[in-house]
């Protein structure tokens, strides 16, 4: 599995989102009536109407999972360097976390600008996304909020209509656990528990990042959580490779967290 993926070459990464307003009495008009119809499917309540009172319910946990009623918080990225001395591998982490969904997208895109080369193999450069339900999640929700941001697409992530080996730059850990088997979803933390390696979800998960953002303001709390996904999500990908787990030691984050 894999076997032809030089390492070296993957940026890992994972997104936290939020709902765009803390409630549901703050959205837009027009936006209250979409969600009415978008809490009719997550309420089961096809045939009946529903309420403001219901629709305020659904909102908080639930707005942030839909680009169109939330926004991106959080994008924390990864990648393996190589010691050529001693031939081991290190991770270094790095996030871009900001209340503003504008700027944190544009440092992003300027990372990827600057570092990605759209799969040609470049000496030096990444030519592989990774991540956990990267192709269902995380990029097209990265994709659809720079647009609502006004914001250029990467070439690498301008993927509208492209066929399948197009895009065979993103590597999905969801999507190899499958091995053809579309029925279910598996966690990365049942994959955590089952492989044997610590769960990112040690002190909050995805269910709760909307109130640790709104109610507590701790935008550092959801750096973390998400920089351990990231973790996780490589450690999985190591364990697809049946190779060894990086130490901690060898593990480093170039992410100011006192700026945050």
């Amino acid at each position: 599995m894999l076997n032809n993926v030089n390492l070296g070459s993957i940026l890992f990464l994972d997104i936290e989102c939020v709902s765009t307003t803390k409630t549901y009495k703050e959205l837009d008009d027009n936006l209250k009536k979409f969600w009415k119809l978008k809490s009719r499917g997550i309420l089961k309540k096809y045939d009946e109407p529903i309420t403001d009172e219901e629709a305020a319910v659904t909102y908080p946990e639930k707005a942030g999972i839909f680009a169109e009623f939330g926004k991106i918080v959080c994008i924390s990225v990864g990648f393996l360097v190589k010691d050529n001395k001693k031939g081991d591998w290190h991770i270094r982490l790095k996030s871009f976390a900001d209340r503003d969904e504008k700027k944190l997208l544009q440092e992003f895109s300027g990372l990827i600008g600057q570092y990605f080369s759209s799969g040609k193999n470049k000496k030096g450069l990444l030519t592989h996304y990774c991540g956990h339900n990267i192709k269902e999640f995380d990029m097209p929700y990265i994709c659809r909020r720079l647009l609502i941001n006004q914001l250029p697409l990467p070439d690498s992530l301008d993927i509208a209509g492209k066929k399948p080996w197009e895009v065979a730059h993103f590597i999905d850990t969801l999507t190899l656990w499958k091995f053809g088997d579309y029925k279910n979803y598996t966690s990365l933390s049942l994959l955590a528990a089952a492989f044997g390696f610590p769960t990112p979800k040690d002190d909050i998960d995805g269910s709760e990042v909307g109130r640790v953002f709104w109610e507590e303001d701790d935008l550092r709390r959801i750096t973390t959580y998400c920089e351990k996904d990231v973790l996780a999500t490589i450690n999985l990908f190591m364990k697809y490779k049946i190779m060894d787990l990086i130490p901690e030691e060898r593990t480093t984050s170039a992410t100011d967290f006192e700026a945050i």
